[in-house]
């Protein structure tokens, strides 16, 4: 795992909570011109919605929960600390409570030309192991550079100018295997990356209308492990209340979790620091739905140094299930300001 530069997590990804007001309004806190934005509404079922900054600047969005394709009039504009807003229901709506998350790369980018498909833009930062890349498919089995310097850890991506489903990679799966961010489906075989891992330079896509379909558009967006503040990994649940502990080496901000392997299914379960903020009242979000926040039996602990299940949850803990997750976090800084491991 690549060490991290990171003494404040939150210059590089932070939760941000505000309140629809039905007019335009602009929200701040985010605490950095955010180049990746997911927004949802918290009390009721509206879409999870993304934006990106290699996508039409970050104009455009596209729905987790969907397959359409991308579309706009959900974010006016970006600022050093947010965002201005329209009134709509995804991201505005008046009285609506929402959650944004909020992680950064760098800008709109530029080209990428390490792979045999040259990126329209790809917005990398090498410090928080972040890459967002927009490239159009050629219909043939081909490369797409990402720009991180080591191998990525997950890639997801979505049809832009298409119809289509958010297709995973995420190294505990592995690159012969495929999970889906818009369904509660567990891994599935798919040869959608040519079955080949991606490596420190580039990933694979084949002629797919998900990934590669000559003249559409698509986006990826690329994770690398970076101790202290990013990490990508699998557990197996134990359907005890008393559950799975899950070693991260920093105090997660944001967990995502989803049943992979072992005869069942579910949604992405979606946690962080700021919604209510205690333990084990961590309520959740499911990526693949628009329901609101829920609290039912699959409960979670942020503690110092991982994440621990108070449940046993079918979704999140059932015994002998394989389950994927995304954690990103704060370091542990020393009186030296230099992170620490967590033990």
């Amino acid at each position: 795992m690549s060490y991290t530069n990171i003494n404040k997590s939150t210059d590089y990804f932070n939760t941000l909570l505000y309140t629809g007001s039905g007019s335009a309004q602009t929200v701040t806190g985010v605490g950095f011109n955010s180049d990746f934005t997911w927004i949802k509404s918290r009390n009721n079922s509206h879409a999870h919605t993304l934006f990106a900054k290699p996508i039409n600047s970050g104009l455009s969005h596209l729905y987790s929960n969907t397959t359409d394709a991308a579309g706009t009039g959900k974010i006016t504009s970006y600022n050093s600390d947010g965002y201005a807003l329209p009134n709509n229901n995804e991201t505005n709506n008046s009285g609506n409570n929402y959650v944004s998350w909020n992680w950064l790369a760098n800008g709109v980018g530029s080209s990428n030309t390490d792979g045999g498909i040259n990126t329209t833009y790809t917005s990398v930062n090498t410090t928080s192991g972040v890459s967002i890349s927009s490239y159009t498919g050629t219909g043939a089995t081909a490369t797409v550079g990402h720009g991180l310097g080591v191998v990525p850890k997950v890639v997801l991506i979505k049809g832009v100018s298409n119809s289509g489903s958010w297709g995973m990679y995420h190294s505990s799966i592995g690159a012969t295997k495929k999970i889906v961010l818009n369904t509660t489906s567990a891994e599935a075989s798919s040869g959608w990356m040519n079955n080949t891992a991606p490596t420190s330079s580039v990933f694979t896509v084949i002629n797919d209308t998900d990934v590669g379909t000559s003249g559409y558009t698509y986006v990826a967006y690329c994770f690398a492990e970076k101790q202290g503040f990013s990490k990508f990994g699998s557990y197996i649940g134990n359907g005890n209340a008393n559950g799975t502990f899950v070693y991260t080496g920093f105090k997660p901000a944001f967990v995502m979790s989803k049943y992979a392997s072992g005869g069942g299914t579910g949604s992405w379960h979606m946690y962080d620091n700021k919604r209510k903020g205690y333990n084990t009242e961590n309520d959740y979000l499911q990526a693949n739905t628009t329901s609101s926040e829920n609290s039912d039996t699959d409960q979670v602990d942020l503690l110092s140094n991982g994440f621990k299940w108070r449940s046993n949850g079918s979704e999140t803990n059932t015994s002998g299930g394989t389950f994927i997750y995304m954690a990103f976090g704060q370091p542990i800084v020393g009186t030296n300001n230099i992170p620490a491991n967590a033990r």
